[in-house]
C-alpha cells in the first residue's frame, strides 16, 4: 500500500499565533528541538511559518530586540500545505517545485494536523527520490524575466 502523508509526518507539531513574540518562538524551537514553528488563527489553520533563520536575518540581525516583536513581523506568510491522506509523491512535488524543506500537513477542514521534513522523507522514501528531491529544493530559483 502507497504511503500517505500522515504516514511519514510528525504529528502535532508546536505552533503558535501571530501574536506570539519571538523570544517564546525562539524557546519554544529549542524545547522542541526544530527549525520551524507553524503560525495559526484561532481556527488552527496555518496563516505562516517561522524558522530559526527568519529570526536571526530579518531580526537579530539588523540589530532589533527579539522580545519586541511578534511572529506576524517576520513569519513567512506563503504557506505550502498538503493535505494528510495526499500520497507521499505529492510530498516530494509540493516540496520540489516549491523549494522548501518543510511541509505543513492539514485535515479536510484546512486545519493543521503535522509537518513534513526532510529528514522524514529520507528515513522512509527510496534514495533515488530523496536525491533528487535535495537536488530539487537546492537548486537556483529561476530569475524572473
Amino acid at each position: 500500500m502507497a504511503k500517505l502523508a500522515r504516514d511519514v509526518m510528525t504529528a502535532d507539531p508546536a505552533c503558535c499565533t501571530a501574536e506570539s513574540t519571538l523570544d517564546l518562538v525562539a524557546r519554544m524551537m529549542l524545547e522542541n528541538d526544530c527549525g520551524e514553528i507553524p503560525i495559526v488563527d484561532h481556527s488552527d489553520r496555518p496563516v505562516g511559518v517561522l524558522t530559526d533563520r527568519d529570526i536571526v536575518c530579518r531580526v537579530v540581525a539588523e540589530g532589533k530586540n527579539p522580545t519586541g516583536h511578534t511572529a506576524e513581523s517576520c513569519m513567512t506568510k506563503t504557506v505550502q500545505t498538503i493535505r494528510d491522506d495526499a500520497p507521499i509523491e505529492d510530498v516530494f512535488a509540493v516540496m520540489e517545485r516549491a523549494q522548501i524543506r518543510r511541509v505543513l500537513v492539514v485535515d479536510r477542514e484546512g486545519c493543521l494536523v503535522g509537518i513534513i521534513a526532510q529528514a522524514d522523507l529520507v528515513a522512509t522514501a527510496p534514495p533515488r527520490q530523496t536525491a533528487e528531491l535535495l537536488t530539487q529544493i537546492s537548486r537556483e530559483p529561476a530569475s524572473p524575466t
